[in-house]
């Protein structure tokens, strides 16, 4: 990226506190999920992290 920021694996992170998609990191990493592909991976970043949940503690059970 010429912009001086640097992004690990894609372009796209989901802010856990903003609920906004941040194109490239600019936030404090223990705000973000990601790296994502896409713009809409990254907005169903809560969504699969609730089903993975689910599924584990069905895996528990």
């Amino acid at each position: 990226m010429g912009d001086g920021s640097e992004t690990i694996g894609g372009d796209f992170w989901f802010n856990v506190n903003t609920k906004q998609v941040e194109s490239g990191p600019q936030s404090d990493w223990s705000q973000l999920l990601g790296p994502y592909a896409t713009r809409e991976e990254a907005q169903g970043a809560l969504a699969q992290v609730e089903r993975n949940n689910e599924a584990w503690e069905d895996d528990d059970a």
